[in-house]
C-alpha cells in the first residue's frame, strides 16, 4: 500500500505529523484525508464504469453497421440470384400473360 515505506519510516512519519498537527487537530486530518480518499476512489470507479459503458457502446454500434452491411450485400445477392423476370398480366386480350 506505501510502496517502500516501512513500518519504521511510518512510524516516524506519524509522530512529525502529531507534533506539526497536534493531538486535537489529528483525527480531524485523519478523517478529511479518508473522506477525501474515499471520494477520490468513488470518483475513479464512476469514471472507469462510464468509459466502459461508452466502449461497450461503440463496439455494438461496430456489429450493427456490419451486420447492416451484411444484409445489404447478402440481399443484393439474393435479387441477383433471384433475377425473375416480372410476369404483367394482360387483360382482355386473349393472349394470356407475357413475361417481360
Amino acid at each position: 500500500m506505501f510502496g517502500n515505506i516501512g513500518p519504521m519510516e511510518l512510524i516516524v512519519i506519524l509522530i512529525i505529523a502529531l507534533l506539526v498537527f497536534g493531538p486535537k487537530k489529528l483525527p480531524e486530518i485523519g478523517r478529511s484525508i479518508g473522506k477525501a480518499v474515499r471520494e477520490f476512489k468513488k470518483t475513479s470507479e464512476e469514471i472507469r464504469g462510464r468509459i466502459e459503458d461508452e466502449i461497450a457502446a461503440s463496439e455494438v454500434k461496430d456489429i450493427a453497421r456490419d451486420l447492416q452491411t451484411e444484409i445489404k450485400s447478402a440481399g443484393e445477392d439474393i435479387q441477383k440470384t433471384l433475377d425473375v423476370p416480372k410476369i404483367i398480366d394482360v387483360k382482355d386480350h386473349g393472349e394470356g400473360p407475357k413475361v417481360s
